[in-house]
């Protein structure tokens, strides 16, 4: 019985309490069942009669003690129990609880997805560097979590477009072309500019598309090392993301909004809704009224539209290009950015957090030999995405990225992310996968094969039961990480089921212990647990962008 067909079995023992007369309480359309905190306490735990009592005019505990009765009655349960001030902890009979093994190999990779997402258009904007340089560890962690959230999302139902904003306008881009022409010339980097050996990699590059072009005046030729110099930076970028694992289906160009009369449109609706003013002989944003700490500049006295002009414009394109929700991804630095973005989403009529959702990552650091790892040939002052995935591998890298809340800081450790043992996070979870797959080849060189038997009555031992409800769990978990947009939930869930499987491993055989022992539906039983293990860790696995190897 897996936790969507318990907690079906639970709200039909409820309708009948109501149509007996037991209950009079409006039926919810779904009852959640998750797991008991603690060991001992049963396969399954709801507090629904907890939730039900207020309406049905009873103590808790009656309400608890009227649907145990009922649902005590349904096939598959071993037993009810009422605790606490109400809950209800429910045990399966083991062949009911091993049933689990055989649902979810027939599911195979379907095993974890629903629809609960269905019918959302989501666009989700992560990592956007400026094309002024590699990418630094921020926006790795971004790449990483931003993508597994993409996975999550579409494993929830949900119709999502993954999107690049490419910044290629205003006074960075200045920076980085003088910084390249100055690389060209021989000279020190300019004091506001960019240096590292990617600079001069770039100009040289683009000495020899155009080798006539130092013979320029500087200005003239500045100009060409923007065009040409962009350009070949942002493909740097895209091909070090798509190594990472990374694709986007829109890169958008800042540029586009500035040529496209986008911002004069979004000024425009905004005026039409009564949000604008002029004040000083500039154009704001009357954001103060929808809780930001102060009103917002949007075209400035002299003419020229401020930072913010562009936010409002890329707004109402994304969701005039029919998206129901804007989900962005900031770094730390851009905190403060929140509120202006909120009341910004307000002004146009749109709900905060419901319309416009924005995550905000905290910093990474990377410690090697106990110290912080802080230079980088390519950058010249920060450590970046490939400097990362050299140290420790695509998968490896992704992984740690992904493992922790992005409401944290996190320290990324070189030596504990190279070592094959158990310490090692990503190396443990994979090591199970890699353990399931040997498992199955070598059984099945001994002549265990699923088709020829399967009895979940047979799997009574107390690891057998606590890998089957922990299986059990990944559907809630891949679920509540769509919810609460936290893709972390899934690797450590990974964790926790690779620690389990591997006690599983350690207690019970799955092969004969020797060539005199018959193969028996035990052996074959234990095999569809382990290749249902094996599937789980794939598919978790698979939302977070990382490899499950058969052979390490």
């Amino acid at each position: 019985m897996t936790p969507d067909e318990l907690s079906t079995a639970i709200r039909t023992a409820l309708v009948a309490a109501v149509d007996a007369g037991q209950l009079t309480v409006d039926v919810p359309a779904e009852i959640r069942v998750e797991r008991p905190r603690q060991q001992g306490h049963g396969d399954w735990a709801t507090n629904v009669a907890l939730q039900l009592a207020k309406g049905a005019g009873m103590p808790p505990r009656d309400v608890a003690t009227i649907l145990a009765e009922r649902i005590g009655q349904v096939s598959g349960v071993g037993a009810v129990e009422v605790a606490g001030p109400g809950f209800l902890n429910i045990t399966l009979d083991a062949a009911s609880a091993g049933e689990l093994a055989r649902t979810i190999v027939e599911a195979g990779t379907a095993y974890g997805r629903n629809d609960s997402e269905k019918g959302k258009r989501t666009n989700l904007e992560f990592v956007s560097a400026n094309p002024t340089g590699p990418i630094h560890l921020g926006g790795t962690r971004w790449a990483a979590v931003g993508d597994s959230l993409a996975r999550i999302l579409q494993a929830n139902g949900g119709d999502v477009s993954r999107e690049y904003y490419f910044n290629d306008h205003g006074a960075q881009i200045d920076r980085f072309s003088r910084s390249l022409l100055a690389a060209a010339k021989g000279e020190a980097a300019p004091e506001d500019g960019y240096a590292g050996d990617y600079i001069l990699d770039i100009a040289n590059r683009v000495i020899a598309m155009e080798p006539g072009i130092r013979e320029l005046p500087d200005d003239e030729a500045q100009e060409r090392f923007r065009a040409i110099g962009v350009d070949l930076m942002f493909t740097e970028i895209k091909k070090s993301l798509h190594d990472f694992g990374v694709d986007f289906d829109t890169y958008f160009h800042e540029n586009h909004l500035h040529e496209e009369g986008a911002v004069d449109k979004a000024i425009a609706r905004l005026t039409e809704r009564g949000e604008m003013f002029e004040l000083d002989g500039a154009l704001w944003l009357r954001t103060s009224a929808y809780g930001d700490d102060k009103d917002r500049v949007v075209i400035r006295s002299n003419g020229e539209p401020a930072y913010f002009s562009a936010d409002l414009a890329y707004y109402l394109n994304k969701r005039e290009r029919g998206f129901d929700r804007v989900f962005i991804l900031l770094g730390a630095d851009h905190h403060g950015y929140v509120g202006r973005l909120m009341a910004m989403a307000e002004a146009f009529g749109d709900q905060p957090h419901e319309n416009l959702e924005v995550l905000i990552g905290q910093m990474v650091n990377l410690v090697k030999d106990g110290q912080p790892v802080r230079m980088s040939k390519r950058a010249g002052t920060v450590v970046v995405l490939e400097d990362l995935v050299d140290a420790v591998g695509k998968d490896a890298a992704r992984y740690a990225l992904t493992r922790s809340s992005t409401d944290s800081p996190m320290d990324i450790d070189l030596d504990l992310l190279t070592k094959h043992s158990n310490e090692n996070p990503v190396y443990y979870v994979q090591y199970a996968h890699a353990r399931t797959a040997n498992v199955a080849r070598l059984a099945g060189e001994d002549g265990v094969h699923r088709e020829d038997g399967f009895d979940p009555s047979l799997l009574v031992d107390p690891t057998e039961a606590a890998l089957l409800a922990i299986l059990g769990d990944y559907p809630r978990v891949v679920a509540q990480a769509a919810t609460l947009r936290e893709p972390h939930r899934v690797a450590r869930y990974l964790e926790d089921l690779a620690g389990r499987f591997h006690k599983w491993y350690d207690t019970c055989r799955v092969r004969p212990v020797n060539a005199d022992e018959a193969v028996t539906d035990t052996h074959r039983t234990r095999l569809w647990l382990n290749d249902a293990t094996r599937q789980v860790l794939a598919n978790g696995l698979a939302l977070l962008g990382v490899s499950a190897p058969d052979r390490m």
